[in-house]
């Protein structure tokens, strides 16, 4: 037990480049600025999105994290673009990062009209914060701990980084398909002691269709999405079934690691709300009770002109 917690001090606090991973949520498809600036502005509205989630509730030091996301559709200079906003808060045990970044996107029409091309890029900063002066090693049944190492800092220390990103999405009304890539420059965190640690460069690829079926109420949409940093790889396989373009159900498979089921629902004001809950499929379940994952996002439309009210789901697509 005390190698356990030992293990899960160091991953949560040094995160070994040849394995790390950004943050990855379950509800993937409705936050796609997060981890692709050529997604800004792609809904052609002012959209807000917030994340809450809260993984292997039960195990000490879990993940937890949050992040809120700004985007809308420009046109500076009759240049089409979209811009963005992300904040990110991601705590796990002793160590505690927060992200900003803001996003651009260049947007043109291809295929005669039928689709839309935004490349982006993403410019912001990382910050690690590491609570070395919390830390207290496990007693052994002797009564002695026999675990402080020089490698565990003793005091609280923090370091910055500056961060850039790159992304293209190609949609059309039915389908999407995106590339794109964090930190790129792979930078690494100066911390105050002295010390620096190296962010390895991701990269993303993610698809999604939706497919009305025979039922008019009833449209099918997977969507998948792969994130590797060259050491490790997840992937997660998704099917949502959507009613009456505003309550939605699915799941999703990441591979070797979890099965997602997800719920939600599209207010007629715009407002939408889903939930998702991780069932482990891995060792990790043995000391945990799955993840809960929440999303609320609104997306609406400024015009000075009125017009006679229409409702339209505006969904990931």
């Amino acid at each position: 037990m005390i190698r356990f917690y030992l293990i899960l001090f160091l991953s949560s606090l040094f995160k070994l480049a040849i394995s790390q991973q950004d943050v990855q949520f379950s509800q993937y498809m409705y936050n796609q600025l997060d981890y692709n600036p050529g997604s800004a502005g792609s809904k052609d509205a002012i959209c807000l999105s917030a994340l809450s989630r809260k993984q292997w509730v039960g195990f000490t030091g879990a993940p937890s994290t949050s992040v809120f996301s700004a985007s809308m559709p420009v046109k500076p200079f009759k240049i089409n673009s979209g811009i963005g906003l992300t904040l990110l808060n991601d705590v796990l045990g002793y160590n505690n990062n927060l992200g900003l970044k803001i996003d651009y996107a260049y947007r043109m029409d291809v295929n005669n009209g039928m689709g839309k091309l935004g490349i982006g890029f993403s410019a912001g900063f990382l910050n690690n914060a590491l609570k070395g002066a919390n830390w207290r090693p496990p007693v052994e049944a002797g009564g002695s701990s026999g675990l402080q190492d020089n490698s565990i800092p003793q005091q609280n220390d923090s370091g910055m980084a500056f961060d850039l990103g790159l992304g293209v999405l190609y949609k059309t009304d039915n389908l999407y398909l995106g590339a794109s890539s964090t930190h790129i420059l792979q930078p690494k965190l100066k911390y105050k002691s002295g010390a620096t640690y190296p962010n390895s460069r991701h990269y993303y690829l993610t698809a999604g269709y939706n497919l009305a079926l025979k039922n008019p109420l009833f449209d099918f949409q997977p969507s998948m999405l792969i994130m590797t940093d060259g050491g490790s790889t997840n992937v997660d396989l998704n099917s949502v079934i959507l009613y009456n373009k505003r309550i939605w159900g699915g799941v999703t498979y990441r591979v070797k690691a979890a099965v997602i089921g997800m719920i939600g629902v599209e207010l007629t004001s715009g407002l939408r709300i889903g939930y998702s809950y991780d069932f482990s499929a891995s060792d990790l379940s043995r000391y945990n009770n799955g993840s809960h994952e929440l999303m609320i996002g609104y997306c609406f439309n400024i015009s000075k002109e009125k017009i006679p009210h229409k409702s339209k789901s505006v969904r990931f697509l």
